[in-house]
């Protein structure tokens, strides 16, 4: 395995470990090249069957999120006071997605406000909420079904909004297909579109966004 020791100098992020098609033994080696390295890593899609045949000694290490897969090894980054992004679900279905942005951002310091079930299938939700998503620059959003919310969200507030598709929803919902292209196809302009269940990639895109401001 060939790690990317160097991406942080870069980009201004870490490299991680995608658990998803790794085994127990190959995850432990490439978490301790990291930790040898840097100090700490990040874990995504790491399932609790996989988590379990970890070695007893690394899972103890692990600050584990069993609604999101997402684990911690080491330190992280030092908490900021104020949330710069608020991550919000249509439903209840999408929150796994959306925790997974929230524990990303967590991992390099940035506290989110989290909002839940907002779908426009009851709009007055997220209109009684709307003042408070205005104050964040960034705002992540996580919908299935037909994914009406981010084009919503897009035409309500001024800061960037990264929509993300959820593979939540019936038939033609085709797996989060749909909601991949109603958020492609919106009218809101300026939403950016990451792909279905990536709450790790549009964390990712909320972080480029404040480091460059930041400088």
């Amino acid at each position: 395995m060939t790690l990317d020791l160097r991406r942080q100098a870069r980009i201004g992020l870490d490299e991680s470990v995608f658990c998803i098609g790794k085994t127990p033994e190959q995850i432990s080696a490439i978490l301790l090249r990291l930790t040898q390295a840097k100090g700490r890593a990040l874990l995504t899609r790491l399932d609790p069957k996989k988590l379990g045949a970890l070695p007893q000694a690394l899972r103890k290490r692990l600050d584990y999120d069993p609604s999101s897969w997402t684990a911690f090894l080491g330190r992280t980054a030092k908490p900021r006071s104020k949330p710069q992004v608020a991550v919000l679900t249509a439903g209840t279905s999408d929150r796994a997605v959306a925790r997974e942005a929230a524990r990303t951002l967590a991992y390099y310091g940035h506290a989110t406000t989290e909002i839940g079930d907002i779908g426009v299938a009851g709009l007055w939700r997220l209109m009684e909420r709307v003042d408070e998503i205005r104050r964040h620059p960034v705002v992540i959003v996580v919908a299935g079904m037909d994914a009406a919310l981010p084009s919503v969200v897009g035409g309500l507030v001024p800061g960037a909004v990264i929509a993300v598709p959820s593979s939540v929803g019936y038939g033609v919902a085709k797996g989060g297909e749909t909601a991949l292209r109603a958020a492609l196809a919106s009218c809101a302009p300026g939403v950016t579109v990451v792909n279905i269940d990536n709450g790790y990639g549009a964390a990712c895109a909320a972080l480029r966004i404040l480091n460059r401001a930041a400088t």
